[in-house]
């Protein structure tokens, strides 16, 4: 019985079984029979139709062979049947190799496929067909010869029917000459095989009285000339009537909206006061660009910045809104410096100012007055007026503020390559970083750092930061006895100065601690300033309300404080230290926390720390281990009441006129020493409202009646011998 195989089987099967190095049997040429090993006999198209086509049919015939015996046929017939399952597992096995004949991204070559046409709605796909309409390329082997290629597209202008696009530079003495025409101008190499430039051809019309005097030059070669006149006479056609109007604002000092860019070239210095002072800026690039308000040009620059560790070009994006006819140069938003009617001054200015900042970076204890900037919620800056001590410190801004940490980016080749040779003029050595007066020119002038005063993180102008003027005669005028003194100032010397003594513990117990109890206006926070005024070192004052209630928050910020106290070399006054420190209870479990944080802070502690304190009674006795100085201050008696009248009076600004019977008998009044400082501002404010030049005991007298009636404040004796 004839056995029938699927669609193209035979063909892959005997393809399969001829490529088998492991089967005996070989299929002989094309045109000959060929008889399996079932005994079936094959024609010769069985080695031709199947490849032509998959679909071709087959059918095998098995030939009757001659029947010795029963057994010999049934045998047959097995093996047969065999082949033709072993033919179908062998066919469903090469379905899926058959369809993945070559490894992906095997074949060497590029196939190429194109934008299909779009649909009505706007929507393509891509396609194996190259598209009907393609044209030759414009640029080939012909165009190559070419000095200049100029695209022309049609224009918009009522005076021409054709403007230029681009214009390709292809002469090499073209590229020399504009190397020179042309050298520094931001983002142009002119070392190009090929240099494009593309309308409204900026770079020409910045630099085109450079373009002029270039080919005006009497050692000109021919070659070149006659290519620049060539170039030139492109260019005078395509941006002559612009290059005009440039040279006409640059006369009279003004410019349109429209032709805005033109007044700013690329790495030029440009002035603004866009960060609250008149500051210097590189120029990168300027874009026309709108938004909800309407127009405006951005004008791209750089400065120079410091971001706490090294230096470095920061950006800045200024906005010139869009504007009526022409407006004076200088009355725009940012402009070019040579602009400036006295820029020569302005530069001189401006590098003082760089140096200043220069000599900022790290840190820095300074005195500061003036307005300073800090910000909003919503980011935006917000002027605040600073008096006092500040510490110039970027690093610690961009660690521990709120408010966006200052960045750099890196310098260019060309920046790298001016810090070389500035410090080969100056014979500065390699490791040290200088800036050169050009980029001191475009510094920033504005700096970071803290307020100890108003507790504030702000920036700071760098004009406004002066060397601190230090009172001298501060520990000398504290009210305390001599031993006292010594004992408070030679612990804090030595500390400043590094002690070496240690616990048993490596960095347990290095810090000194000293408390400070009494009642008010005795002197205790006094103490705390002069030792800090005496060393020349920051005081940073603590209080309950800066660390907040939340145990998890105190140890936050205490550990922040500590870090910034220790780098700065400060000393810290803890003002009020009961409300941490009070006593712990076995009801209170978050008071608990709070005190147990503070006694592993202080434990390991290594600075100076001040702690005042006027109910030294609820202090924890665990605290009394931890102290190492307690300094108890006695109510102030007639004899301190009067040196503090003595004290206060020759610092005051108003000349006195009292005797030192007047200051004997005013201090026999039971005042603290901050109620006597009270009164004499209060007298000195009554005394310039009379314009009278001296300080009159009338005036202090006056201050005391009101005192007097003061509700809840109980009454010193024998005021009333004043009323």
């Amino acid at each position: 019985m004839p056995l029938c195989w699927p669609s193209g089987l035979s063909a892959r099967l005997f393809k399969n079984r001829e490529n088998d190095p492991t089967n005996p049997e070989k299929l002989p040429d094309s045109g000959s029979s060929t008889t399996s090993a079932s005994g079936s006999t094959l024609g010769p198209e069985a080695d031709t139709k199947p490849q032509k086509s998959k679909k071709t049919k087959w059918k095998g015939r098995r030939t009757k062979k001659k029947k010795s015996d029963d057994n010999k046929t049934t045998e047959d017939n097995s093996d047969l049947k065999k082949d033709g399952e072993d033919a179908k597992v062998e066919l469903e096995g090469n379905k899926e190799g058959e369809k993945r004949k070559v490894a992906v991204g095997s074949v060497c070559e590029a196939k190429n496929i194109y934008k299909g046409p779009a649909d009505e709605e706007g929507n393509w796909t891509w396609s194996d067909k190259c598209p009907d309409d393609v044209e030759e390329a414009a640029e080939n082997e012909e165009t190559a010869k070419f000095a200049i290629i100029v695209r022309k597209q049609k224009s918009n202008d009522s005076r021409k029917s054709l403007e230029a696009h681009s214009i390709i530079i292809q002469s090499p003495w073209l590229r020399k000459a504009l190397s020179d025409i042309l050298n520094g101008y931001h983002g142009v190499v002119c070392e190009l095989s090929r240099l494009e430039f593309e309308a409204p051809f900026k770079p020409f019309v910045h630099r085109w009285t450079e373009f002029t005097k270039y080919l005006e030059k009497p050692d000109l070669d021919e070659k070149t000339k006659e290519h620049m006149q060539l170039l030139y006479n492109i260019l005078d056609y395509e941006i002559g009537d612009k290059v005009r109007a440039f040279q006409d604002y640059l006369r009279n000092g003004v410019v349109s909206f429209k032709d805005l860019w033109m007044i700013f070239q690329p790495g030029q210095i440009v002035v603004s006061k866009h960060i609250g002072k008149l500051s210097g800026f590189e120029m990168l690039e300027t874009e026309y660009m709108s938004d909800q308000c309407g127009k405006f040009l951005q004008v791209r620059c750089d400065s120079v910045e410091y971001d706490g560790k090294e230096f470095g070009r920061y950006m800045e994006s200024i906005n010139i809104p869009e504007f009526l006819g022409t407006k004076k140069i200088t009355g725009l938003k940012v402009y070019p410096l040579h602009f400036h009617e006295k820029q020569e001054g302005l530069k001189a200015e401006l590098i003082k100012r760089g140096e200043i900042f220069e000599k900022l970076a790290g840190h820095h204890y300074k005195q500061y007055t003036g307005k300073a900037i800090t910000w909003d919620r919503e980011g935006n800056e917000v002027e605040v007026q600073i008096n006092g001590r500040i510490v110039v410190d970027i690093d610690s801004f961009n660690r521990f503020s709120p408010f966006r940490a200052r960045y750099v980016n890196e310098w260019t080749p060309a920046d790298l390559e001016n810090f070389t040779k500035y410090k080969a003029e100056k014979g500065l050595p390699d490791d040290k970083f200088v800036l050169p007066p050009y980029y001191q020119m475009i510094a920033r002038p504005r700096t970071s750092g803290y307020s100890l005063k108003y507790k504030k993180w702000v920036d700071f102008f760098v004009d406004q930061i002066s060397e601190i003027e230090w009172n001298e005669h501060a520990f000398d005028r504290l009210v305390l006895p001599p031993d006292q003194k010594e004992l408070i100032l030679s612990f804090s010397e030595s500390q400043l100065a590094g002690s070496k003594f240690d616990d048993v513990i490596s960095g347990k117990g290095k810090g000194i601690i000293c408390l400070l109890s009494g009642p008010p206006g005795v002197g205790k926070t006094l103490t705390a300033e002069a030792v800090a005024e005496n060393l020349r070192v920051p005081l940073h004052m603590l209080t309950s309300g800066e660390l907040g209630s939340d145990p998890w928050v105190v140890e936050r910020e205490l550990t922040s404080i500590l870090e910034l106290v220790a780098r700065w070399n400060a000393i810290l006054l803890l003002d009020e230290c009961d409300v941490f420190l009070e006593a712990r209870s076995t009801h209170e479990l978050e008071r608990n926390k709070i005190v147990s944080i503070f006694l592993r802070t202080l434990e390991y502690y290594e600075g100076i720390m001040f702690m005042t304190t006027n109910r030294v009674e609820d202090i924890d006795a665990a605290f009394q281990s931890r102290i190492h100085v307690s300094i108890e201050y006695p109510d102030l008696n007639s004899v301190s009441r009067r040196t503090i009248w003595s004290n206060f009076l020759k610092g005051s600004s108003l000349k006195s006129s009292l005797t030192d019977r007047d200051i004997a008998e005013l201090a026999e009044l039971k005042l603290n020493g901050r109620q006597i400082k009270n009164v004499l501002k209060t007298a000195q404010l009554l005394a310039a409202r009379k314009k009278s030049p001296t300080l009159d005991r009338e005036f202090i007298e006056t201050v005391l009646k009101i005192e007097k009636k003061r509700p809840g404040v109980p009454q010193p004796d024998k005021m009333l011998h004043y009323m």
